[in-house]
């Protein structure tokens, strides 16, 4: 087993918010958000976002999609899938922290399997729905699109 330590990108902060996104909709929403220490999925920012939208200037817009999209093509290139987006909402500094992470796991054969074998329907399930598991390249795609479309830019003079 690997192991990666990685600095607490949350240490010193007042975080108010914190989020798990993967870009997907598919069992991406927690229902017990009451308490403290509440990590919220990708469907419950789109709640949020109805009401209170995350705006981002267009400076740190471009300096998170060019990090997402590094770190997206580093992980793809090494066939790694399933990694998260985690985003701590700082109320004190008006600053969102992000960093990813999760179970940095490898698209081996046993996942492609899986992949397939819930694509296709055998085990039931709709056939043809999108499966949970899929391909890095796939993921890397779906991701991407996510982290952009749930930040938004603020205008400015130039837009």
């Amino acid at each position: 087993m690997d192991l990666m330590v990685m600095e607490n990108i949350f240490f010193k902060r007042s975080i108010s918010m914190v989020y798990d996104l993967k870009g997907s909709a598919r069992s991406r929403y927690n229902s017990d958000t009451t308490g403290t220490n509440k990590v919220l999925l990708d469907m419950n920012l789109l709640e949020t976002l109805r009401t209170k939208p995350i705006f981002l200037g267009s400076k740190a817009k471009r300096s998170l999609e060019r990090a997402v999209w590094n770190d997206t093509s580093f992980l793809a290139s090494v066939d790694v899938m399933d990694y998260s987006l985690l985003v701590g909402v700082d109320e004190e500094r008006k600053e969102l922290v992000v960093g990813i992470i999760d179970f940095i796991r490898q698209y081996t054969w046993d996942k492609q399997l899986e992949t397939w074998v819930k694509a296709s329907g055998l085990l039931g399930g709709p056939k043809h729905a999108s499966p949970t598991i899929i391909s890095p390249k796939q993921y890397k795609k779906r991701f991407r699109k996510a982290m952009t479309t749930y930040f938004l830019t603020v205008p400015d003079q130039w837009s």
